[in-house]
Formats: structure tokens, sequence, C-alpha cells
């Protein structure tokens, strides 16, 4: 995992880990922000950035990328550092590897609680 900048005002803050994603069976329930889990929509879990924080994923394995919105907290597996919806797995070309190598970029700061 990697990290630079000064936080929300300073440059970027960008980590590299583990990506995985979750979809059907937890499709409808409520998120850790209150929101109703959309699989489909382009939504992920990470353990500390704040709720609507906007990040762009990258897949080290394949170069593809999409820009998602925190709105849960996870993952909850040691070593991964976001849990992606299944429709922003799908852009990532991840589904049937299920664990990709992938760059977090924060292009906006959320401000809706920890």
């Amino acid at each position: 995992m990697t990290g630079c900048g000064g936080g929300r005002g300073g440059a970027a803050h960008v980590q590299e880990g583990s990506a995985t994603w979750y979809g059907n069976e937890f499709h409808g329930r409520t998120t850790a922000s209150g929101e109703r889990f959309d699989q489909n929509a382009m939504t992920a879990a990470h353990a500390t950035y704040p709720f609507g924080t906007v990040v762009r994923i990258k897949n080290l394995r394949n170069g593809k990328t999409v820009d998602v919105r925190i709105n849960d907290r996870g993952p909850l597996k040691r070593g991964r550092i976001i849990d992606l919806s299944k429709g922003a797995a799908r852009k990532l070309d991840m589904i049937a590897a299920g664990v990709v190598p992938v760059r977090l970029e924060v292009l906006r700061w959320g401000g809706r609680g920890r």
C-alpha cells in the first residue's frame, strides 16, 4: 500500500493493493452509509475513506479504469484495500478473477462521515 499527499486539500491520495467485488447476495441490503446497495451502481467499500469520496480504480492487470463512489465499509478480508460493486468490477473486467491488483486514486473527497 502506498500513499502520498496532504489529505483533502493537497495532492491526490493513492493506494495500491488487492481489490475484490461483492454483489448478488448483498443487493438491496443497507450499506454502512445508510444507502441501499445496488450491485450495478459504480460504488465501493473502503475502510477509511469518507462516504461520498470518488475514487478512480485502475486494474493493474489490464489497465482498465472505473470511477466509484464510496458508500460502504470494508473490505473485511486482510490484505485487500477495496471491495467494488459488481457493476464496477464488470467495467474492470475482473468478475472471473475475483481478486486483482489495483491502484486507487482519490478524485474528490466526500464529506459524509467515516
